[in-house]
């Protein structure tokens, strides 16, 4: 069984504020950084330091070399990862001292994939293998739509949640993984279990993650009909910036669930990493390895 992430590679642009700028409004940044980033580069990054052998497609413009070599530093394939003419994708993100953050995307070189790349990327992948996506690339619906013919297994973030998931089928997704924001989207509910009785009912095949936060996550596993439920609590930690919180969180879990951990291990280890990532600043540099991750929860435990 194999993974293939295909999702988008940004270079994050991080700006440390008071507060999130108002319209009208002048402030000035304590701090700026420069760092790797795009949801579909922190999930490749978790799920390799996790301790999956994952594959990354996407496309970089020419200033997106440092992510290819992030990528190969962390041991995760970049085979598929096209460079092309045209800026690279980036991000501006405000970070307020409660770590919360707001986040503009440029799309760039990630609205540059072709259905040449997606045929000839999807050709070495087959039956049972694993596809992670996010909605930061262009092509998702014909991507979803190739790999549900393939037999994928197919593991849909989707965020941000717009209008161009309209064109996707959810009905061909096995595994939404959301956050309360993007749960209620989804399903018009607020609260998890009404969220569920939403989507299983619209999507009867699929399986679903809610991140709730310092609520912790609730998973719900369809097997051919059959539901497990599990929870899994939040670890109580100081937050000091949330960024790649649910990227982490989706790579730990996905590997988890690939690497034959229980429901309940899969959440509980990547609930683990989550919190770990949001005491650090930063998306790609906050993400734990596991070993990092297990010491951790030995720790926390006693």
């Amino acid at each position: 069984m194999k993974i293939l992430n295909f999702g988008s590679l940004n270079l994050d642009y991080v700006y440390r504020l008071e507060h999130f700028v108002q319209p009208g409004e002048t402030i000035s940044a304590s701090e700026q950084a420069l760092n790797p980033g795009g949801k579909g580069l922190n999930q490749s990054i978790a799920l390799a330091r996790a301790g999956a052998k994952v594959y990354h497609a996407g496309c970089i413009g020419s200033e997106g070399e440092m992510l290819r070599k992030l990528l190969r530093e962390n041991a995760a394939d970049d085979k598929f990862l096209h460079t092309v003419d045209t800026m690279q994708g980036k991000a501006i993100i405000q970070l307020t001292p409660s770590g919360e953050n707001s986040i503009i995307l440029f799309g760039g070189s990630n609205q540059a994939v072709t259905r040449t790349q997606v045929d000839e990327t999807l050709d070495n992948f087959s039956m049972g293998d694993y596809l992670i996506l996010q909605n930061e690339i262009n092509e998702l619906p014909y991507i979803v739509e190739k790999a549900y013919e393939k037999g994928m297994v197919i593991v849909l973030n989707p965020s941000p949640f717009n209008e161009r998931l309209d064109a996707v089928d959810f009905n061909k997704i096995s595994w939404f993984i959301v956050n309360e924001i993007e749960a209620e989207q989804l399903s018009g509910e607020k609260e998890a279990e009404k969220v569920w009785q939403k989507v299983h009912e619209k999507y009867p095949a699929v399986s679903m993650v809610i991140t709730l936060g310092s609520a912790g996550s609730v998973a719900f596993k369809n097997v051919n009909g059959s539901i497990e439920r599990a929870e899994q609590p939040s670890f109580n930690v100081k937050a000091v910036d949330t960024t790649a919180a649910g990227d982490t969180y989706t790579g730990y879990f996905v590997n988890g669930i690939t690497s034959g951990k229980t429901l309940r291990e899969a959440m509980k280890t990547a609930s683990a990493a989550a919190a770990i990532s949001v005491t650090r600043v930063g998306a790609v540099p906050s993400i734990p390895n596991i070993d990092e991750t297990k010491i951790w929860m030995e720790r926390y435990a006693n």
